[in-house]
């Protein structure tokens, strides 16, 4: 799919992190601004990170305009992605529901539906008969210990293939002439004068005046190599997958409450997640406290699955800052740039994000 090279000894710009995020933001420099003397470093194989260990929900309805604005564009870019990359990256806009299950839920989800439609997003608050007709399997008696009072419906959102859509963006890269380098580990930043002149790698050293951060789970170690502090800790956020049956489930189901969230695959699986882990760690097992716990929140959502099997479970790393928003663009460190902090919002913006970095290294290109 593409091309394997040599480690030049010069770059233009090199990407730490062959996810999402590095590769849109590759893909970008190249289509969009003609810069193609570019290196997205990996140290495993891409996709290996959080891009290959979320649940690949899609969603634009936030609470502020800017976050509702900022995931919508993300949204477009989606829609658009497996033409722009003459890629399948298998985006189905299944739409995306959130249930309330008491008062104070249901005026939030107010408030989230009249911030998203003075925007243009397609979001509203729907009925517990709407709720039964979009997904006849969810519980919505009285019996549930969190009865579902109401939801908000945004059907823009879906479930992409993650894989297809790394695989896409990284095979459009290469076409454009941007070098991939797998098992090629990061070990060390070179820094002069406040002013990054190059990398060191397992592979050799790199020189070049651009240097973007990438990584999830990681930015704090890599940011470190250049000198930069960042405020993250890393949180495993865990997921599980069950066995294949007929398709019953299109839309994807989230409850805050119980805090957790479903989806079926195009090939019959319920993918599950639930919050990120209270502590701070870098392993990417499964527990079987968040087994137990998320099988209890299931059945109060769906008592119908009680008999299906789970398959397995993994976890992802997610870069948590202390507000939950993103840290995006240039340092302290002239030419050390960084997209991290996405906590567990980062595939949903992988294309706009990729799309904005690249906007802005090429400003400070053209600058120079």
């Amino acid at each position: 799919m593409w091309e394997h090279h040599e480690l030049q000894s010069t770059y233009d710009v090199v990407i730490v992190g062959g996810g999402v995020h590095g590769l849109a933001t590759a893909y970008y420099l190249a289509r969009n601004h003609g810069i193609t003397n570019v290196a997205v470093v990996e140290k495993s194989y891409i996709g290996s990170g959080g891009s290959g260990r979320n649940t690949a929900i899609v969603r634009s309805n936030y609470l502020t305009a800017e976050g509702s604005r900022f995931y919508d564009r993300s949204i477009k870019l989606y829609e658009r992605l497996a033409s722009d990359l003459n890629f399948n990256v298998m985006f189905e806009q299944r739409g995306h529901m959130t249930l309330a299950h008491n008062d104070s839920s249901l005026r939030t989800m107010r408030w989230r539906a009249e911030v998203n439609k003075l925007q243009g997003i397609d979001s509203a608050v729907i009925s517990l008969a709407e709720i039964k007709k979009l997904a006849p399997f969810l519980d919505t008696t009285e019996r549930p210990r969190y009865p579902i009072v109401g939801a908000l419906w945004h059907p823009p959102g879906g479930i992409v293939r993650h894989d297809a859509v790394v695989w896409g963006y990284a095979r459009a890269a290469a076409a454009l002439g941007v070098h991939i380098h797998q098992e090629t580990e990061l070990v060390g930043i070179d820094v002069e004068s406040d002013r990054v002149v190059g990398v060191q790698t397992g592979r050799g050293p790199v020189s070049t005046s651009t240097v973007i951060n990438c990584t999830a789970g990681w930015a704090s170690l890599i940011s470190a190599m250049a000198g930069v502090t960042l405020p993250i800790t890393t949180r495993p956020l865990q997921a599980a997958v069950t066995e294949p049956v007929k398709h019953f489930l299109h839309p994807v189901i989230v409850s805050g409450s119980l805090h957790t969230y479903v989806s079926q695959t195009a090939r019959g699986e319920l993918v599950f997640g639930a919050s990120v882990d209270p502590f701070a760690s870098y392993s990417t097992r499964g527990s079987l406290e968040f087994t137990t716990g998320l099988a209890s929140h299931i059945l109060e959502l769906m008592p119908a699955v009680e008999n299906m099997r789970l398959l397995r479970q993994w976890a992802g790393l997610c870069d948590m800052t202390p507000d939950y928003g993103p840290i995006i663009g240039p340092t302290g460190v002239d030419g050390f740039y960084v997209d991290v902090g996405w906590g567990t919002y980062g595939f949903k913006a992988g294309p706009v994000a990729g799309e904005s970095v690249a906007a802005m290294i090429a400003s400070g290109h053209r600058a120079s």
